[in-house]
């Protein structure tokens, strides 16, 4: 599975997107989801940028009972991973090009209630200058859109590379009341069946990878 996704949806792009740019402001129009899926009452997985869809493909092979929506900004490698999607038949994954800061809730209000149960974020663009906050991924508005249609007891993991981007999107959780983090330390490993190639390649260098959980209440 992993040579395939490899080989059909590698493709050159922009390594950054500026989300705040005037070609991304309008939100996306939510597509008819029992076109889409086979069965649209599964739990939901949603992956907020998702690049090229490695992580998503091997856990729609890996749990064929949930539905998985890849969120992407850059267009190229979403139009790669549904061509890939299309070859495999999979009717359990889709992927969608979105700001997802303007589109997540009208997205997210065309599902059926209580589908979305686990929500990651892994290694998002850092925007390291301090001017460029504002397009950092995880702001409050997405906090609180999640906060609104996760279900009861639904799942945000949250990973990076970056400390202070981790710490961030830690922050931005734990100032919503509907969220509270297991733990107070770095996460040690992955509670998930499958690590993105980015997390695979900084543990391979030595380097750390800051994790945490959030749990909606």
């Amino acid at each position: 599975m992993k040579i395939e996704v490899q080989k059909l949806v590698k493709v050159r792009v922009r390594q950054h997107v500026n989300p705040l740019s005037k070609k991304y402001q309008t939100p996306v129009s939510p597509p008819d989801w029992t076109k889409i899926y086979a069965q649209t009452t599964q739990p939901l997985h949603l992956d907020i940028g998702c690049a090229r869809g490695e992580f998503l493909f091997e856990m729609a092979r890996l749990q064929p009972n949930w539905n998985f929506l890849g969120l992407e900004i850059r267009e190229p490698l979403v139009e790669k991973a549904k061509v890939l999607v299309s070859e495999l038949g999979l009717s359990n994954l889709h992927f969608l090009f979105c700001n997802v800061n303007n589109s997540l809730k009208p997205l997210l209000s065309s599902f059926p209630s209580e589908t979305l149960q686990q929500v990651t974020i892994q290694f998002p663009d850092p925007w390291f200058k301090k001017r460029h906050g504002k397009r950092r991924v995880v702001q409050p508005e997405l906090v609180d859109t999640l906060a609104t249609y996760l279900i009861d007891g639904g799942e945000v993991f949250l990973q990076s590379d970056v400390e202070i981007v981790a710490q961030e999107m830690c922050d931005r959780f734990d100032e919503h009341s509907a969220f509270y983090r297991q733990g107070r330390d770095w996460l040690t490993m992955n509670p998930l069946p499958v690590s993105t190639e980015r997390e695979i390649s900084t543990i391979s260098r030595g380097e750390p990878v800051y994790r945490a959980l959030f749990v909606c209440r």
